[in-house]
């Protein structure tokens, strides 16, 4: 039989092979080669890095950001949201460590996990670094000229350790315990005559970052700061259409819009849960003995589990919060916002998956103020255990916020530096100072937030909490006749 010539068989010949490898060599020899001189060729220029290494448009206020940061030792950092805060200063770390020798450059946050990011979003611009000149690791970054760029968890032990020359101490603000992280960080600059960037968004007025950037004992700070208009394009990333956006997503919240787009401190005195207590009880190995992180729903974990579920499906949003009962303490391990328009069968569904993967959950309370006790029943129907509804009534609003917030102030509640992009942007914090009390005139607490905001988060977590201790029955009054 003759084969048709689609269907002979190739000619292997070595030689042409070992040519093509041999040119593929002297290419990627070539390219390393533009890479270098391209780079070198941006030495000392911050706009040019940042264009041509980065691939980040410069702004006006990133350029005044490097020039302080070459003139300071100390230096508070204080941009609206979404002007690209910890990717600048992790540019400009980037390119200190590129073009200088033997720097030790320490990233530090109040959660490991945001931490890790920053290296992680720093590792991004190295790709356009020459190879060899450059090794990524997940929390290290080690330069051929000697420098190390490197993650560390938050934990002045830890820190104290080590001589730093340069450190970025990002979400400051939002760090518990940080005088004495303050105090560590000193230490590790003090034999290198290091220097020390710190940024935040403004929360709490009690904290380390409010002094940073107000008070006279630490006037040797060089402070940058900005309110959004002045980010607004070209001089900026921000778009008018970004900036209304922003704004109906706070509604009727000014203190937020302050703290987020202006970068200045305001807190609204009928606010449940102080700031200082948000940040007092972001879990660390200081505080709770571990550095915490979310549990993924994907993994399987044991433990004593408790379940809050805060129901809605269009108006506002359904959410799942878990917490873990740990010797004395409750620890939030788990929080799951849910998409609009919310389908109960998809919540069900996730919330079966986590029980067998997580071995069950000892009591989930649920509000069932608008559905009654049939979700109950279709929680059973579903598989799932242990569901028990609760009535929000005001004084079992009151008894589960009460609850929730002598947990925290008794340093009892812990929850990992939370945030999300979906279904809306948020985080931990700011979800949990969005509740308002006021006294009403029959001496009951009435609970509320801003239009515009949302409180299921904050529920959700109540709920958790409340699902950890024995629910007694609502009291029932009644007019007894003459």
């Amino acid at each position: 039989m003759i084969l048709s010539a689609a269907r002979r068989a190739r000619t292997w010949h070595k030689a042409d092979y070992d040519l093509q490898r041999q040119q593929l060599r002297e290419d990627a020899k070539a390219l390393e080669e533009s890479k270098k001189v391209a780079v070198d060729q941006v030495k000392g220029d911050t706009a040019k890095f940042f264009s041509d290494v980065c691939k980040l448009k410069p702004f006006w206020y990133q350029l005044e950001l490097a020039k302080l940061y070459r003139e300071n030792q100390f230096l508070a950092v204080r941009w609206p949201r979404q002007t690209g805060k910890s990717t600048s200063i992790g540019a400009l770390l980037l390119q200190d460590a590129y073009e200088n020798s033997d720097l030790y450059i320490g990233f530090i946050g109040p959660s490991w996990r945001q931490t890790k990011l920053n290296i992680r979003r720093v590792a991004s611009f190295c790709r356009n670094l020459p190879a060899g000149e450059v090794h990524v690791q997940k929390t290290r970054i080690s330069f051929s000229n000697g420098s190390v760029i490197e993650a560390f968890p938050n934990n002045p032990d830890t820190v104290r350790g080590n001589t730093f020359h340069r450190l970025y101490w990002d979400e400051c603000g939002f760090t518990p315990n940080d005088e004495d992280l303050y105090d560590a960080i000193l230490f590790t600059l003090g034999t290198t005559n290091g220097k020390l960037i710190a940024s935040s968004t403004p929360f709490n007025s009690d904290s380390l970052f409010w002094k940073m950037c107000n008070h006279r004992d630490y006037s040797d700070f060089a402070r940058h700061h900005f309110s959004w208009e002045k980010a607004l394009a070209p001089a900026g990333p921000l778009s008018p259409e970004m900036v209304s956006r922003i704004k109906r997503q706070f509604g009727e919240d000014p203190a937020r819009w302050r703290r987020e787009m202006e970068a200045e401190w305001a807190e609204d005195e009928d606010v449940w849960l102080p700031q200082s207590l948000i940040v007092s009880c972001v879990g660390t190995v200081k505080n709770c003995g571990e550095d915490l992180q979310e549990y993924s729903p994907e993994e399987s974990y044991e433990g004593e589990f408790f379940g809050g579920l805060d129901l809605a499906q269009t108006r506002d949003y359904c959410v799942f919060c878990v917490v873990e009962r740990v010797n004395d303490r409750l620890l939030l391990r788990h929080l799951k916002v849910f998409q609009q328009p919310t389908k109960y069968a998809h919540v069900l569904g996730y919330i079966k998956a986590l029980q067998d993967r997580w071995g069950g959950f000892e009591k989930i309370r649920v509000d069932f103020t608008r559905e009654g006790p049939s979700i109950i029943s279709d929680m059973e129907t579903a598989g799932i255990n242990n569901a028990e509804g609760v009535n929000f009534s005001v004084p079992r609003k009151s008894e589960m916020a009460s609850l929730l917030k002598q947990r925290m102030m008794d340093q009892r509640f812990f929850y990992p530096l939370l945030n999300w992009e979906r279904p809306y942007r948020g985080d931990i914090c700011t979800e949990l100072n969005v509740e308002r009390y006021e006294l009403r005139k029959d001496g009951a607490v009435g609970f509320s937030h801003p239009n515009g905001t949302h409180d299921d988060v904050f529920w959700s977590v109540a709920l958790a909490v409340y699902a950890t201790v024995t629910m007694a029955p609502e009291p029932f009054l009644a007019v007894v006749p003459r």
